[in-house]
């Protein structure tokens, strides 16, 4: 088992495919001419199977696949198909814009949940933040998988000024539909322009919420990073991660996988270890996982805490989210 010295027990990966995009989100992507990786200093199929086969050797239970949008890679299905070989849960993090092309492919992966990014039910407002006009198309995709009988789960980032008078209109969304929405505390990362007035918390969240509707609150898993709701007669159900200002970090279980090969024990961490010039050299990475694993900090990646108003943001050493991965 990979334990840090909380022990906490780590068993969920979450491997970014790739740092591309086809979209181009404000919060995610620095910059709309962005500096992608070069393919030769990716992870390629062969490398992600052969260490996502140390991590599962080692006890973990479940993969997710992330990007940027993992979808754009050329191997996509490839690796997909790959992965689904291993025993584990696999499952992905996806912009929508393309799932029509790989049905099939998630069919045959016995992939059954998918979570989609997706911050407005605007068309005018999804070109504002993504900077590309593929609403419908992601709209579409979501009623297809849904009529495939999948399990869809709705990716909400919220931000103050941009999509949080949309809150209960995603919650009007469920009534019909059997979709979780999970509402997302903006979180800081290099290049986003995070700041404290731009975030829409887990207590603002539930009282907008509750202006309009009866809130059940619902029980959830050990190691969820989201608190659960519906509301009475609804088919659907919401969702708060509520990084922020409640993180959840005592049970955290997750450790990412980024697209050029560097392992990160915390979403927030500054530090990471490279894995994949040493496999590439044929060395022994199995030490450097657990010696990364056992450096985790107690909380947020030991760079801020939870007094948001006294953060500073530009202080905090870390990556884009598009270089991250979810």
């Amino acid at each position: 088992m990979l334990t840090d010295k909380y022990n906490r027990v780590h068993d969920y990966l979450r491997i970014s495919l790739t740092d591309n995009c086809n979209l181009r989100c404000f919060y995610c992507m620095p910059e709309e001419d962005y500096a992608f990786t070069p393919v030769s200093r990716l992870m390629q199929a062969p490398e992600i199977e052969a260490l996502a086969k140390i991590f599962v050797a080692q006890g973990v239970q479940k993969i997710r696949l992330t990007g940027g949008e993992p979808l754009v890679r050329k191997d996509a299905a490839d690796i997909i198909l790959r992965l689904a070989k291993l025993p584990v849960k696999l499952s992905m993090t996806t912009n929508g814009t393309r799932l029509h092309e790989f049905i099939s492919v998630l069919e045959t992966a016995k992939i059954t949940t998918l979570n989609i990014s997706l911050d407005t039910l605007v068309a005018d407002k999804f070109m504002l933040i993504t900077r590309r006009d593929l609403f419908k198309q992601v709209m579409a995709n979501i009623e297809l998988l849904i009529n495939k009988g999948f399990q869809v789960k709705i990716n909400v980032v919220v931000m103050k000024d941009y999509n949080d008078h949309e809150i209960n209109d995603f919650i009007a969304w469920t009534k019909h539909a059997p979709i979780q929405v999970r509402f997302i505390e903006f979180m800081p990362f290099n290049g986003n322009r995070w700041t404290s007035n731009k975030m829409v918390s887990y207590a603002d969240i539930l009282h907008e919420v509750e202006k309009q509707y009866t809130i059940v609150t619902l029980l959830g898993d050990k190691n969820d990073t989201a608190k659960h709701f519906t509301v009475a007669g609804h088919t659907g159900t919401f969702a708060v991660i509520s990084t922020m200002t409640s993180p959840f970090c005592d049970t955290c279980n997750r450790i990412r996988l980024t697209a050029d090969g560097k392992l990160k024990n915390c979403l927030f961490s500054d530090g990471e270890a490279d894995l994949l010039t040493p496999l590439r050299n044929g060395e022994d990475v199995l030490p450097l996982i657990q010696g990364n694993i056992l450096s985790k900090a107690k909380q947020l990646g030991g760079q801020f805490t939870t007094a948001l108003n006294t953060m500073e943001a530009l202080a905090i050493h870390n990556r884009s989210m598009i270089t991250i991965g979810g």
